[in-house]
C-alpha cells in the first residue's frame, strides 16, 4: 500500500532512477550536487579537466596555482643545477643551496619572460633549455589567463538557502516553507522553482524510489529583490497530509529543490539546486523575521538569519 498518495502512476525521477535510498544517502547533496560515487572511469581523464579547474572553488583553485608554478620552477632549478651552474652567468652563490636558489629565481624570470638579466644562460645546452622553458611559460599562462576569464565570465547563481524546511500554519492549514534569498547585488527576474518529493515505496515486498512534484503556493515570481519564501500547502490533495516524523523517516524522505533565474548582468539562465532531508524538516515551527526599518525607514533585510525559526506551543 502507498504511503504517500500520488496523482499518476508516472513518476518524474529527475534523473535519478527507482533505486531506493539505504543508509539515510541523499540523492542529492546541499550544494545541488549528484550523491553518486562513479567508478569505472580510466585513471587520467583530460576531458573533465578543464570543466574540474572551471568549477572548483577559487581557494581551491588559487593554490593548484602556486603549487604548479612552484613545481615547474623547483624542477627547471634542478635541471639547470644538473647541467652546471657554471652556465648560468651572474650567479654568484656560494653554497648549494645559494645555487639551487639562483637556478630558481632564474627559472621563475626565464618562465615569465621577465628577464632581469644578472643571470643569463651561458652554452648551449643551458640556452635550449632557457628557450623551451619560456617558450612553455608563455603557453602556460596565456592557460591561466583563460582559466580566470572562463571563472570570472562564467554566470553562476549565488541562493543562500535556509538549513532547515518547516512545518508552519499557512492560513486555515498548515504549510511545508523554506526560504531563499539572493546572497549578490545583482538582479534576478523570472525566478522559477520546482519541489520534488522523493521517499521510497514497498511495492510486492521490493522497495523503489518515487517522486511526487509538490504543488506550490507560488511556483514562479518576477524579481528577487528580498527573500522568497516557497510554501507548499498541506492541505487533503498534498502527499504529506497528516504524516507524522516518524513516517517521513520511515520513508526516508528527500525533498529535492531546483531553481531556475535570468541573470541580469550576464544575460543568461543560472541554475542552482539543494535538497532536505525528512530530518531537516522542522515541525511546528515558524520562521524568524529578517526585516527590519533604519531611522529613515528604509527596509533592512537581514541575510545573517535566513534560516532562524521559532518553535510553536
Amino acid at each position: 500500500m502507498a504511503l504517500f498518495k500520488r496523482k499518476s502512476q508516472i513518476d518524474d525521477d529527475l534523473g535519478f532512477g527507482t533505486q531506493p535510498i539505504t543508509g539515510d544517502q541523499r540523492l542529492m547533496n546541499t550544494d545541488g550536487s549528484s550523491n553518486i560515487r562513479r567508478i569505472g572511469l580510466p585513471l587520467i581523464r583530460t576531458s573533465d579537466t578543464y570543466n574540474w579547474l572551471i568549477s572548483m572553488t577559487w581557494k581551491k583553485f588559487l593554490f593548484i596555482l602556486l603549487i604548479a608554478y612552484l613545481v615547474v620552477n623547483v624542477f627547471f632549478a634542478g635541471l639547470y643545477v644538473l647541467i652546471g651552474i657554471e652556465h648560468l652567468k651572474g650567479a654568484g652563490g656560494i653554497t648549494q643551496r645559494d645555487h639551487f636558489f639562483d637556478a630558481f629565481f632564474f627559472s621563475a624570470q626565464t618562465i615569465s619572460t621577465v628577464g632581469y638579466g644578472h643571470i643569463s644562460p651561458d652554452g648551449f645546452l643551458t640556452s635550449c633549455l632557457a628557450a623551451f622553458e619560456s617558450m612553455l611559460g608563455l603557453l602556460a599562462f596565456a592557460l591561466a589567463t583563460g582559466l580566470l576569464y572562463g571563472r570570472f565570465s562564467r554566470p553562476t547563481a549565488k541562493v543562500v538557502y535556509s538549513e532547515n524546511m518547516v512545518i508552519a500554519p499557512y492560513k486555515e492549514i498548515k504549510g511545508l516553507m523554506f526560504r531563499l534569498a539572493n546572497l549578490r547585488n545583482n538582479q534576478l527576474i523570472e525566478i522559477e522553482v520546482q519541489v520534488v518529493l522523493s521517499y521510497n515505496e514497498s511495492i510486492n515486498d521490493k522497495k523503489v524510489r518515487r517522486f511526487y512534484p509538490l504543488d506550490l503556493e507560488r511556483a514562479k515570481i518576477g524579481l528577487l529583490t528580498m527573500s522568497w519564501t516557497v510554501v507548499h500547502p498541506i492541505d487533503e490533495n498534498s502527499p504529506l497530509f497528516e504524516r507524522t516524523p516518524e513516517e517521513l523517516a520511515d520513508a526516508e524522505v528527500e525533498i529535492l529543490v531546483l531553481l531556475k533565474a535570468f541573470d541580469d548582468t550576464f544575460s543568461q539562465t543560472v541554475h542552482t539546486r539543494t535538497s532536505y532531508k525528512d530530518e531537516d524538516i522542522i515541525h511546528n515551527a515558524r520562521f524568524a523575521t529578517i526585516f527590519s526599518k533604519d531611522d529613515t525607514g528604509q527596509t533592512i533585510l537581514d541575510l545573517s538569519k535566513i534560516g532562524s525559526i521559532e518553535k510553536l506551543d
